[in-house]
């Protein structure tokens, strides 16, 4: 597998509108979860930049579409996270919408990496994007992350849990641990959206 060097990722643009700004070149990875599910320290991970995204303490803190450029064509994608409670319930119709419209019209979307922190339930907007993914027959690999907030053996528990009886898994489909602290799952990660991009060029 033809290796991608996520090291040289710069932040490109921010946007609010998918349909005046939608690129139709390229592909793109998206990252979706819950407002503190971790997302944006994930792809600081992945990119070995500590800085790229803005990681807050604050949930919710992300309230564009955040695009990150691999190299040229290649894009990072990184939504608001949805399930925060502070915000108005109109901004929380708005990212669900934004992100439904967005797995339902982008042709250049090759995977989606979703984000569960492995000490919560699968909930139920997560649930909505996998059953979305599945219609448009997109890729997943959820990442259990902040897995190094638990005891291996409650980790290795979880993760079979989820991979046997909680989710009907499909060839689309894929969990693994993660954790950006001792870098669990890192390579898993890499690995995924190697295969997602080179497999589709």
């Amino acid at each position: 597998m033809c290796g991608i060097n996520y090291h040289n990722t710069v932040f490109l643009k921010s946007i609010y509108s998918l349909q005046k700004e939608r690129y139709k070149y390229g592909f793109e990875i998206a990252f979706l979860g819950y407002s503190n599910s971790g997302k944006s320290t994930v792809i600081n991970t992945l990119t070995n930049q500590k800085k790229l995204t803005r990681v807050s303490k604050t949930p919710g803190r992300t309230q564009l579409i955040n695009i990150f450029e691999v190299y040229p064509g290649m894009r990072l994608v990184d939504f608001p996270g949805y399930g925060y409670a502070k915000i108005s319930k109109n901004i929380k119709s708005n990212f669900k919408n934004m992100i439904f419209q967005y797995l339902k019209i982008q042709k250049c979307l090759k995977g989606i990496i979703l984000l569960i922190d492995i000490r919560r339930p699968i909930k139920f907007w997560d649930k909505e994007i996998i059953n979305s993914a599945r219609n448009y027959d997109i890729p997943i690999l959820m990442l259990l992350n902040k897995s190094d907030k638990i005891d291996i053996l409650k980790r290795k528990q979880k993760l079979i849990y989820i991979r046997t009886n909680q989710l009907v898994l499909s060839n689309n489909i894929s969990v693994e641990l993660f954790s950006n602290f001792n870098k669990i799952g890192l390579d898993k990660l890499k690995d995924h959206i190697n295969f997602w991009i080179t497999n589709k060029m």
